[in-house]
């Protein structure tokens, strides 16, 4: 529940019996720990061996507690034997899809369960995946934890972006978005370029797949076919959203011929053996175009702990806006020279990864300003409304 008074809490008030009196924290589902196990293992087992390594907290002296030393993961692992299983579910079309794990990538992984991912694989002759948010998070994240992680190398990378946003980026107000401004979206696409370059890092060829909406116009669009031209990157005007599947058969197509064209070479963009701090200046200096990443003195002395501990040879999890390259979500465009603060590190043992927080990102989202509970009721009849 995204209640925001649970972001900081204290708890254990009372007796000795009741334990230490402390303050405490709660996030949101979808960034735990818990959400990102699920999604990584690829069985029963895996499961149990991944709950087991994960940290719950630290003893008086310091060292950490996990949940091998409760002796309960057999019994959290129990609970989750269901959910560890892939739905499928199907379009309005009857198209098979699974759907299943559910990590934001602003503030965890961003990807579906590596279970899903494979058995998609094995029963498809192609798989399409979706990593969350902007692709210097999701993106970043799918490649360097979960691809790592599963063994997986991605034939191609669909880059999806829409006029809109790419106007915003050439700094035209929200307001205004809807009037035809050629000048803003050739701006605007800085933004994109850098998208695009940074998925090629990895050795992985990218589409750009244009989200059309009913207020682009002929000229914005050849504008940015002629851009995208210049990038030397595909390019596929996608309506799925107004005629459904016929409206990216266009996309499908020259996916299947970047596929044939265009060998991969997927390599992550770092070795997780390198140290923490090094990890994370190379995601801020070659994915954000940052100048380097600033840890406060709370976020050095987790590092040094984690160094203690061995446990900071695994991939980086940078919690961050997905609104701006930078921690500054009013920041837009392609900026440069700027600099990234870290305020907080911990290990997801056992995830796998270490989760690094930037300045300005909440792991317990607020409520909306209106929430929805407002809007659902039930009469004398048992007739609910407003759930959907």
């Amino acid at each position: 529940m995204n209640d925001r008074s649970l972001r900081n809490v204290v708890i254990s008030l009372g007796k000795k019996a009741d334990g230490f009196p402390r303050e405490d924290h709660f996030m949101i589902t979808v960034a735990s720990e818990i959400m990102a196990v699920l999604c990584l293992a690829e069985s029963i087992e895996d499961l149990k061996n991944r709950i087991a390594k994960m940290v719950i907290g630290y003893n008086l002296d310091g060292n950490p507690v996990t949940v091998a030393d409760l002796e309960i993961q057999g019994a959290v692992a129990m609970l989750l034997k269901d959910a560890l299983k892939p739905n499928m579910v199907q379009t309005l079309e009857n198209t098979p899809a699974f759907i299943h794990g559910g990590p934001f990538a602003n503030i965890a992984h961003g990807c579906n369960s590596i279970l899903a991912t494979k058995l998609a694989l094995a029963t498809s002759d192609y798989a399409v995946t979706e990593a969350g948010f902007g692709a210097d998070l999701g993106a970043e994240k799918f490649m360097d934890i979960k691809c790592r992680k599963a063994g997986l190398a991605p034939d191609a990378v669909v880059i999806v972006a829409t006029i809109r946003a790419l106007k915003m980026h050439g700094g035209v107000d929200k307001k205004e978005l809807k009037a035809e401004n050629i000048e803003a979206l050739e701006k605007g696409f800085a933004n994109l370029r850098r998208h695009v370059e940074n998925v090629r890092k990895f050795g992985v060829p990218a589409i750009v797949a244009i989200n059309r909406f009913a207020d682009d116009t002929e000229g914005e669009i050849a504008k940015l076919e002629e851009l995208c031209a210049e990038l030397g990157v595909k390019i596929s005007l996608c309506e799925c959203f107004a005629k459904g599947g016929e409206g990216a058969e266009d996309l499908a197509h020259k996916v299947v011929e970047l596929i044939d064209e265009e060998k991969t070479n997927f390599k992550p963009l770092y070795d997780e053996n390198d140290s923490i701090v090094d990890k994370v200046n190379t995601i801020v200096k070659e994915i954000y175009r940052g100048r380097q990443a600033n840890f406060t003195t709370a976020a050095k002395k987790q590092v040094k702990k984690l160094e203690e501990m061995g446990l900071d040879k695994l991939p980086i999890c940078i919690a961050k806006t997905q609104f701006s390259f930078t921690d500054d979500k009013n920041i837009v465009g392609a900026p440069t020279d700027f600099d990234i603060e870290i305020q907080d590190v911990r290990v997801s043992a056992g995830a796998g990864f270490i989760v690094v927080q930037t300045s300005n990102i909440m792991v317990m989202p607020g409520l909306p300003k209106v929430p929805a509970a407002n809007k659902m009721d039930i009469d004398n009849d048992g007739v609910i409304t407003g759930l959907f």
